[in-house]
């Protein structure tokens, strides 16, 4: 592990609590507590993290997620910051700090602020004790609100960084088949393409969908990348360390 570098994507489904009006403070904890020891064990982490408008719901008074696009980002601007102090306060227990990289998709698109921000990413994880927090940002970008909870921007990402693995925790155990059953390994996605359906978690934005899309941005940069349920204990170090868990899709049909 001690050349890997790994993109995790924290989707809104696994941050909030079951209601969706709070952050779950002990999902942080445990994330930070999986990141941390990957990053002990000699790997470089980056963090793609939405949840900031579950963060600022409890700012703004509202007890349901809102509807309209002002108000969403509007929540997202109050919980932005309540966000990274949740993160800096996991993490801070394992001695490490965060850092916090705010992108929007006309950043990557742009060949300076793609160069820029590739650079600050490079150099945050130099110290070997900062973990990049990366978010959309959503009060004045929408891709992520309207469309893919930062599965898409996990990706860019993840080719930004040059990462040898993505790894995308949401509220499912992975792709499913006909059957309802976990689909362990994928070498061709376009054969599996009929099995995703556009259905999302209720605190989620993103559906299998859009992280299928994801995943061909990745696979197709040469990241192998993997679909886990993020709640389930212990299966962040285990996936990484190569054991079952979630839906591998491979590069080339070999693995990481």
């Amino acid at each position: 592990m001690s050349t890997q570098r790994i993109v995790l994507k924290f989707g809104s489904g696994i941050l909030a609590k079951p209601k969706g009006n709070a952050p779950d403070k002990d999902q942080f904890r445990k994330l930070a507590g999986a990141v941390a020891g990957l990053v002990k064990s000699g790997a470089q982490c980056i963090v793609v993290s939405s949840g900031a408008v579950a963060a600022g719901m409890p700012v703004l008074g509202l007890k349901e997620r809102p509807c309209d696009l002002a108000a969403r980002q509007a929540c997202a601007a109050a919980g932005q910051s309540r966000l990274m102090g949740l993160y800096s306060e996991a993490f801070a227990v394992h001695g490490l700090a965060v850092a916090q990289l705010l992108l929007t998709h006309g950043d990557l698109d742009s060949r300076m602020r793609r160069e820029n921000a590739g650079n600050t990413l490079e150099r945050l994880l130099i110290p070997g004790n900062v973990v990049p927090i990366v978010n959309e940002n959503d009060s004045v970008a929408v891709e992520e609100l309207n469309f893919g909870d930062n599965d898409h921007l996990s990706a860019e990402v993840a080719t930004l960084a040059g990462a040898s693995l993505l790894v995308i925790l949401t509220s499912v155990d992975g792709l499913m088949d006909a059957k309802g059953k976990v689909v362990p390994v994928v070498r061709d996605i376009d054969a599996v393409a009929s099995l995703v359906r556009d259905d999302k978690g209720r605190l989620s934005v993103g559906g299998m969908v859009s992280k299928l899309g994801a995943v061909r941005i990745a696979v197709a940069a040469g990241i192998t990348t993997i679909i886990a349920n993020g709640r389930k204990p212990g299966l962040v170090q285990g996936i990484v360390a190569g054991k079952p868990g979630g839906t591998k899709f491979v590069v080339n049909g070999h693995n990481f």
